[in-house]
């Protein structure tokens, strides 16, 4: 299939594979504005976010717009779970640590955790935030600090300070550097890109 690309399209793709960080994730818990998730997904893709996560309970699954995501869904896949408990059962199976935005007293500042281990970051609804069970379920409880009389971003800028923070992190190791993958499915993850 690579063969069909141009040699700096082919390029440019493996040098994206290549720095997908498969052990960040970011989980959304029935976020209802399909604008929010579209943005989401673009910063995903920017900071090399493989996957997101959906968990659809109570609002409407969005219909995630090609043009305001900028085609970002095309290159990060998603998953769908209908509990909390299922989608964190199935986290903990892969050694992942489970952290939630929530301003609440037990919550630590973003800036205090290790992003760099298995790490599936959790961002709750518009107008309700996480919901108890995620809350109850989590591992953490994180906030990002806030200097003005507002005491929350849009869910959209959150989640893109929270993974430019796990960015920031993982560069300073060089996580970006080499990839998480084997070469067998390197290849594979290159071959399908190209195919899209």
């Amino acid at each position: 299939m690579q063969k069909f690309k141009t040699e700096k399209r082919l390029n440019k793709i493996k040098s994206v594979v290549k720095q997908r960080q498969h052990s960040l994730k970011v989980v959304l818990e029935n976020i209802h504005d399909p604008h929010n998730v579209s943005a989401i997904y673009r910063t995903c893709d920017s900071v090399g976010i493989p996957k997101v996560t959906l968990i659809y309970n109570t609002e409407e699954f969005p219909k995630i717009s090609r043009v305001s995501s900028s085609s970002a869904n095309k290159w990060v896949e998603s998953e769908k779970y209908k509990t909390a408990k299922e989608c964190f059962d199935d986290l903990r199976k892969d050694g992942f640590k489970i952290y939630a935005s929530q301003l609440n007293e037990k919550a630590k500042k973003i800036y205090s955790f290790d992003l760099t281990d298995k790490v599936a970051l959790v961002f709750g609804n518009e107008h309700r935030g996480i919901s108890e069970e995620v809350a109850e379920l989590a591992d953490e409880i994180f906030y990002i600090p806030m200097r003005g009389m507002i005491q929350s971003l849009n869910v959209s800028v959150a989640t893109a300070v929270t993974l430019y923070e796990a960015q920031r992190q993982r560069e300073e190791k060089g996580m970006y550097e080499t990839s998480d993958l084997n070469e067998d499915d390197l290849e594979k993850m290159i071959d399908k890109w190209c195919a899209k």
